[in-house]
C-alpha cells in the first residue's frame, strides 16, 4: 500500500533530489507521528463517548489536510511540536465535521463503514462531533490567539456551509449556490490547513494569502472530483454507484443536468428525482454516469485546479511549491 505522500504524487523522479527527499521524508515522519497523537487526543474517559469519537479515526482517512499543513511548514522552520499540534487541530476538526455532516445528510456509510449515527443514533453522533470540536479547541488554545481565531472562523464557515446546503439556493442560481457551499464546507478547512502551516512555522506572512487561496480552490476541485467519483461503479470507492445521487444530493452533475434544455436530459432528471422503482433508479444513475454533464463537471474541477495553481505563483520555487503542484494534479487525476 502506498504511503500518503506517495498517494499524492510526492515520490518518484520528480522528487528525487536530496533536498526533495529530505522534505518528503520529514512530512512522512510527521504524518506517522500525527497518527499516534490523534490516537491519544481523541480519547474520552466515558467508554461510550470514547468508542464513538474514535470510530471514524479508526476507519482511516486520506489525511490530506495535515499533509498540506506539513508541506507548508517547510516554507518556514519545518515540522516541530507546534506544527504537529496544528496538524492535529485540523484533522480533529475535519473528523468532527464528518459526524455532523452524516447526520444532516442521512448518510449510511463513511470511509467504508456504517456511519456513526447508524450505529449509535443521531444524538450520540452529534455529541461525538461536539466533543471532537471541543478537543480541537483545547489543542488550538496553547498555539496562540491567531491560531485559535483562524480555527474559530473556519468552524463558522463549516457551519454556514452546512446551513446553506440545508436551506437550499432559494432565489440564487443553484450552481453558484452549490459552489459556495463547497467553498465553505470543504474549501475553508483545506485553506485553513495550508495557511496554518505558514503561521505556526514562522514562515513569511506574505505566503498566507497564497496558501489560503490555493487551499480554498483545490478544496472545491477536490469535492467536484468526488461528485464524479460518486458516479463510478468502481468497488474501490467503498460506495454504491451514485450513492450521493441516490440519496437525493444535488451534486454538480445533477445541477448541470437540470440546466440543459433537451428532452432526453429532462427525462433523465425526472427519473433520478422520481424513479419508478429501485431498478429504474439504478439505470438512471448509470445513464447519468455516461452523460456529457460528467465531462462538464471534470472541466469545472480543472478550472478550480488551474486557479489553485495560479495562486502558487508568488511562492518561492523549490520542493514545497512543486509538491503543492503535484497535490493539485493528483486531485483532478483521480477521475482518470
Amino acid at each position: 500500500m502506498p504511503t500518503i505522500a506517495e498517494a499524492f504524487g510526492l515520490r518518484g523522479p520528480r522528487f528525487a533530489s536530496p533536498g526533495d527527499c529530505r522534505v518528503v521524508d520529514a512530512v512522512e515522519r510527521g504524518l506517522d507521528d500525527l497518527e499516534g497523537r490523534l490516537d491519544a487526543h481523541v480519547r474520552v474517559a466515558d467508554p461510550v463517548a470514547d468508542a464513538a469519537t474514535r470510530y471514524l479515526l479508526e476507519a482511516g482517512g486520506k489525511r490530506a489536510r495535515p499533509l498540506l499543513l506539513l508541506l507548508a511548514a517547510h516554507l518556514g522552520s519545518g515540522i516541530d511540536d507546534e506544527v504537529l499540534s496544528a496538524a492535529e487541530l485540523v484533522e480533529i476538526t475535519h473528523l468532527a465535521s464528518l459526524y455532523h455532516d452524516d447526520v444532516m445528510d442521512e448518510a449510511d456509510t463513511r470511509r467504508g463503514v456504517p456511519s456513526a449515527h447508524t450505529v449509535w443514533g443521531n444524538s450520540v453522533a452529534i455529541l461525538a462531533g461536539d466533543l471532537l470540536f471541543a478537543r480541537a479547541g483545547q489543542i488550538a488554545a496553547p498555539l496562540g490567539s491567531e491560531v485559535a481565531e483562524l480555527q474559530a472562523r473556519t468552524f463558522e464557515r463549516l457551519c454556514l456551509g452546512q446551513l446553506h446546503e440545508t436551506l437550499g439556493p432559494g432565489d440564487a442560481d443553484p450552481v453558484d449556490h452549490y459552489l459556495q457551499v463547497l467553498s465553505d464546507k470543504t474549501g475553508s478547512l483545506i485553506a485553513a490547513a495550508a495557511e496554518l502551516g505558514v503561521v505556526v512555522s514562522g514562515a513569511d506572512p506574505a505566503h498566507r494569502a497564497a496558501l489560503r487561496e490555493f487551499g480554498e480552490r483545490i478544496g472545491v476541485a477536490f469535492q467536484l472530483v468526488d461528485d464524479v467519483i460518486d458516479l463510478s461503479a468502481d468497488p474501490e470507492t467503498g460506495k454504491d454507484q451514485g450513492n450521493d445521487v441516490r440519496a437525493g444530493v444535488a451534486t454538480l452533475p445533477v445541477l448541470l443536468l437540470a440546466r440543459r434544455d433537451d428532452d432526453a436530459s429532462a427525462a433523465l432528471l425526472a427519473r433520478l428525482r422520481e424513479p419508478a422503482d429501485d431498478a429504474d433508479l439504478a439505470a438512471a444513475v448509470a445513464e447519468l454516469a455516461q452523460h456529457p454533464v460528467v465531462d462538464d463537471t471534470v472541466a469545472e474541477a480543472e478550472r478550480w485546479q488551474r486557479e489553485a495553481l495560479q495562486a502558487l505563483a508568488s511562492l518561492p520555487s523549490g520542493t514545497v511549491r512543486r509538491a503543492l503542484e503535484a497535490f493539485a494534479e493528483h486531485v483532478v487525476s483521480r477521475t482518470r
